[in-house]
């Protein structure tokens, strides 16, 4: 069979794996839409987790993002794993305990309020489909290549694929769903990182691999060559950052602070029958992540090397077919500045503007003629650093069903993920918003319909996202985290360890961490892109780490406001302790 075909057939297998588990797993309450019914047991759900919590940014674009930041990229890393700690140890098992559906459920009990609730909806919405931007983006990168369409008609089909799973079956269909998207996206990571490491070191173990010596007589390891090779093109050396340590602390604390806040992932601490069992889940869940994460730093630093190898200084007629199959559809461009005919890969933008703007036809090489051309730089390579992962099995030439199951691993994560903030969206929608704040008369059987129907309204506002992105898969996703870290964190934070917390000091401090940190990613990225460099950021901090500026102005907003208002009621003090003490522990 050819590549193509297995493709299909990969692609197609999964699908309808998907669908019939949603099917099988239909929800026909509002428990299981919401919470699976609370019986997931803590070994299934760490891996649901997992695979809710892999999206299209750990599989697609952090090894794209690491392969070409570098050192630079592991903050990336630090943050996404470290957030499960804060998760598991100041989060989960509390809000098990309170033993609701979703976050707003537990804001609006614990600060006493319709308009507590509101705010932390609102804020939960704008995250969310922050996040799922980056998702559909992900699922139309990895149709457009593989299945030969265009990267809209890739988000296409999947909203139509996600709609279908996510509204029929809930959290009960998703939850199962997402068990087997995980041993389908795990396997497609693992098996392309082994032969690559393999054919470049002869280490089967990528994590190893890593710091191995290559194979290719030159006497250097992995990293020693990538330091070599990226010097002598321009570029500084892979192992040695560029960002400053307060950018790095920022963004790390944002990405790590920011998963703790995340309602997609919280919400899957609701879905266990104990409250122990939420511990547990988190502890698994680090494990499965752990397999993905500790391969990824390969898997990037594997790609660079093969991207610059198979590429620079090669005539374009003498490019392997990859790089003519990604140019297809516009994710990677050259164009021949000096006129030798050959692809120059230097430091510095290929394009003016960021993105290839195509003309009709071919140059004079076979090259797609390009309008934007950045003729001031001697870089001739244009390369979108979401391809790297998915490109890298036919980079080195590995085995046709190693490529189809790279894409079908892909599509999980995207899907997984998408699945899982489309619930939350629609639950928010259905039962915050409507059942307990506006018509709180809704019968469990309108509040299900109305689940649905919400979620079929995020499925289209998700697709319009991931159409008109903002920015590589990563970096989308970087700002929804920025974005949790500055609102929902604190409020559940304080919520759990600060009794005296209450209403006013929890409203103003979201309303002030979501303000100013979405219009300072607002400013930097849509309204004036040219500023966003580090000679204008607040403080150094990029737009990826604002958040937790807007963490520490959500803090500082609620403690003083707390000061000069009225304390919260004192059941409502009773309810906090009681989260905060464990079952079949005896107060003195």
């Amino acid at each position: 069979m050819t590549t193509q075909e297995l493709t299909y057939l990969f692609v197609g297998l999964s699908f309808a794996l998907y669908i019939g588990i949603a099917i099988w797993s239909r929800a026909t309450s509002t428990k299981e839409f919401y919470v699976a019914g609370g019986h997931v047991p803590p070994v299934l759900n760490g891996m649901a987790t997992a695979a809710d919590w892999m999206s299209a940014a750990s599989f697609i674009s952090m090894a794209g993002i690491i392969a070409f930041m570098g050192y630079d990229g592991s903050v990336y890393l630090m943050g996404w794993t470290g957030g499960y700690v804060l998760l598991a140890l100041l989060l989960a098992p509390y809000l098990r305990k309170f033993g609701q559906f979703t976050v707003p459920d537990f804001v609006g009990e614990r600060y006493y309020s319709r308009w507590a609730r509101l705010v932390v909806v609102v804020c939960l919405l704008i995250v969310s489909f922050t996040y799922v931007a980056g998702q559909m983006r992900g699922v139309g990168i990895v149709f457009s290549r593989f299945l030969e369409v265009d990267i809209n008609t890739g988000v296409l089909i999947g909203m139509t694929i996600v709609f279908f799973y996510a509204v029929l079956g809930g959290m009960k269909g998703i939850t199962y769903t997402q068990i087997a998207q995980y041993c389908v996206l795990i396997f497609a990571y693992l098996v392309p990182a082994i032969f690559i490491s393999i054919l470049l070191t002869g280490n089967p173990i990528p994590q190893l691999g890593l710091g191995s010596m290559l194979i290719d007589g030159t006497g250097l390891s992995v990293l020693a060559k990538l330091d070599h090779v990226l010097v002598e093109l321009g570029f500084h050396e892979y192992t040695m950052g560029t960002k400053s340590k307060m950018d790095v602390f920022a963004i790390t604390a944002a990405l790590m602070i920011g998963t703790a806040g995340l309602p997609h992932v919280i919400v899957r601490f609701f879905t266990v029958p104990k409250v122990s069992d939420a511990r547990r889940s988190a502890g698994w869940a680090l494990v499965f992540i752990a397999i993905l994460y500790t391969t990824a730093p390969a898997v990037g630093a594997f790609a660079r090397l093969n991207f610059v190898d198979t590429v620079h200084n090669i005539q374009y007629q003498a490019t392997p077919s990859w790089f003519k199959n990604w140019e297809a559809i516009g994710l990677i461009a050259w164009k021949d500045k000096n006129g030798d005919g050959a692809v120059q890969y230097h430091n510095g933008d290929a394009l003016e503007g960021g993105k290839p703007h195509y003309a009709e036809g071919r140059g004079e090489h076979g090259e797609r003629i390009l309008h934007n051309i950045a003729t001031a730089s001697a870089n001739e390579v244009y390369v979108d650093r979401d391809i790297m992962v998915l490109a890298n099995p036919e980079i080195s030439n590995l085995p046709g069903w190693v490529i189809a199951l790279v894409a079908a691993g892909g599509l999980a994560a995207a899907l997984s993920t998408a699945a899982g903030l489309l619930l939350v969206i629609s639950t928010s929608i259905s039962h915050d918003l409507l059942k307990k704040t506006l018509v709180s008369t809704l019968s469990e059987k309108q509040e299900l319909l109305s689940a649905r129907v919400a979620a079929a309204f995020a499925v289209v506002v998700a697709g319009f996202f991931g159409i008109y992105p903002l920015a590589f898969v990563a970096q989308v996703v970087a700002f929804a985290f920025g974005l949790a870290a500055a609102s929902i964190f604190p409020a559940l934070f304080l919520g759990i360890f600060m009794k005296a917390m209450n209403r006013e000091g929890a409203i103003a401090g979201m309303l002030t961490g979501m303000i100013f940190t979405f219009s300072y990613i607002v400013y930097f990225k849509l309204m004036q892109p040219t500023a966003n460099i580090p000679a204008n950021w607040l403080f150094g901090i990029s737009p990826e780490g604002i958040g937790f500026i807007g963490m520490i102005l959500n803090f500082a907003v609620a403690l003083t406001v707390v000061r000069f208002t009225n304390p919260p009621p004192a059941h409502i003090i009773a309810m906090v302790s009681n989260i905060r003490i464990p079952v079949g522990v005896v107060k003195e």
